[in-house]
């Protein structure tokens, strides 16, 4: 462990921690923390997930407040009781679990942040000249409704900016960006932190916080374990100040040989119109998922990968103007709705947890039969509680579920905790298909180790899993073969082993999809086609 800089602790900090206690009737959420931020300094905090960051950010932020400690702004105590207390301090914060407002459009949500601030044609242009300085573009007249996880964090970063803040908290930002868009945002952090402000970054991404951050706090089970110069330690040595250990590296085992070559997804020739002005027409000429086969399809948000799920978990059954095969387990599908897909053999987890993979409101427990329907769990129209409070026990257990318990509320866990509770509730019912969405998102590294394991041991017993994400790392490290999404066409199956992320991210962003664009790629990059 290294020690702070000199020349940072001869300066007054901007913000300043001290002794920061919060409990809850449950858990201890932080235990007397510690951290310093100073004027232009990018400082990381990581922890796993229900190490109490997001509490920690909260009453920095003025969402939540402290049992005990000090917060100081520039040197001077003060208490901040609102986030709109923080913001006139000048304090902006993005959130992991967003606060737009669905009903509105992105410029209306804009305009709600900004004090006498209307939703006006010359807001609009001052925010789409922001974005595209920033290399985060949006479009002001969306509603958020219509929106991707991915296009409502650009919307939540590039609203934070337009504050114009002296502290920016940033929680994940870069869970849904391709390699070029995060690379981009670093610099705009970098150049943000040259005119003065203070960043701090939280993320699971070690490998970002060890290029970006001059320092870093560690948080475990809510208590600081040290300070360090990320750069200065490894991705291991970060993990273990994080876990206590070293997470166990990702095994692949092969396929049953009994399910060789069957096609537990299939889809051709598929044509979904499009709802309105700002989403694609979704085109497929192929997609197959075979059993004991991972598929990933890589693609910047808003690039028709909503509409890809929503027609495949059966959400959005195919319709008069709508054209192409959807069969699973060489059973045609397209006209049937969600329920009748599930008893089937398929799963979903879309990419928000909260509001469509849990009711935010009601307990673990009872968020088990959104997607668990069966005799065991429901007899004579009633739901059997004891079956329930099993399941949700053995899902908190195998996936290591930070919790008070199975009657838990679902908006009571971190981000992360959440996934994996999400994860692991589909996951028990051994589905024959999985279709995920940004499967580790906000999951700390030993969270991720564990459900890329538990996704790999699906794929050993001859399920088939299709993963959509913009975590081209992870894409990687799981996929047997990969494809690609822009403006809702996939491109041709591309082997894993063809092309590295790179190319992958650059196809993403320039929307070039053929065969032999990708095959140029590869040789570009030096990777055999």
């Amino acid at each position: 462990m290294t020690a702070i800089p000199t020349a940072q602790t001869a300066a007054v900090p901007r913000l300043a921690l001290t002794g920061i206690s919060r409990r809850y009737p449950s858990v201890v959420a932080n235990d007397r923390v510690t951290l310093t931020l100073f004027p232009g300094e990018i400082h990381g905090l990581i922890g796993e997930n229900g190490a109490g960051k997001s509490t920690l950010m909260k009453i920095a932020y003025g969402l939540e407040q402290p049992d005990e400690g000090e917060i100081a702004w520039e040197g001077r105590p003060v208490r901040i009781g609102s986030p709109a207390e923080a913001r006139t301090l000048g304090i902006g914060m993005v959130f992991q679990h967003f606060s737009l407002l669905d009903s509105l459009t992105v410029l209306e949500n804009a305009a709600l942040m900004i004090p006498g601030a209307r939703p006006t044609p010359a807001l609009a242009e001052s925010m789409r000249t922001l974005a595209n300085r920033y290399g985060l573009p949006v479009e002001p007249s969306r509603h958020v409704a219509d929106l991707s996880v991915g296009e409502r964090q650009r919307v939540e970063i590039v609203r934070a900016l337009m504050l114009g803040p002296r502290v920016l908290i940033l929680d994940e930002p870069t869970a849904v960006l391709t390699p070029q868009a995060v690379r981009s945002l670093f610099e705009t952090l970098r150049a943000l932190a040259d005119e003065g402000v203070s960043i701090l970054l939280i993320s699971h991404k070690l490998e970002e916080v060890r290029s970006l951050c001059e320092r870093a706090t560690v948080l475990r089970a809510g208590r600081v374990t040290g300070t360090c110069v990320p750069s200065e330690e490894t991705v291991a040595g970060l993990s273990r100040m994080m876990l206590g250990s070293t997470p166990p590296a990702v095994r692949r085992s092969p396929a049953p040989a009994a399910v060789a070559g069957h096609r537990r997804l299939a889809v051709s020739g598929l044509r979904v119109a499009a709802r309105d002005e700002h989403e694609p027409v979704l085109r497929i000429d192929e997609l197959v998922v075979g059993a004991g086969e991972i598929v990933g399809v890589a693609g910047i948000s808003g690039n028709g990968q909503r509409q890809l799920l929503d027609v495949l978990s059966g959400e959005r059954r195919l319709g008069p103007q709508d054209h192409g095969a959807i069969l699973l387990d060489d059973e045609p599908v397209g006209a049937l709705g969600v329920r009748a897909r599930r008893a089937r053999g398929l799963a979903g987890v879309p990419e928000e947890r909260l509001g469509r993979a849990c009711v935010p409101g009601l307990g673990l427990d009872r968020n088990i039969p959104l997607t668990h329907q069966n005799v065991q769990t429901i007899r004579w129209g009633l739901l059997r509680d004891s079956v329930l409070a099993r399941i949700a026990a053995e899902v908190i257990s195998r996936f290591d579920v930070r919790t008070s318990g199975v009657r838990a509320r679902a908006a009571s866990l971190s981000g992360g905790n959440l996934q994996k509770f999400v994860i692991g509730r589909e996951i028990a019912r051994e589905p024959a298909l999985l279709v995920v969405a940004q499967p580790t998102w906000g999951v700390d590294v030993g969270s991720a180790a564990r459900i890329h394991e538990a996704l790999l041991a699906m794929r050993a017993r001859g399920a088939g899993i299709l993963i959509v994400s913009e975590d081209l790392e992870e894409l990687f490290l799981l996929s047997d073969a990969m494809h690609v999404i822009t403006a809702g066409r996939l491109s041709p199956r591309l082997a894993a082993g063809e092309v590295d992320t790179e190319a992958i991210g650059r196809w993403m962003a320039t929307g070039d999809l053929d065969e032999r664009s990708a095959n140029a790629g590869a040789e570009t990059e030096g990777v055999a086609p």
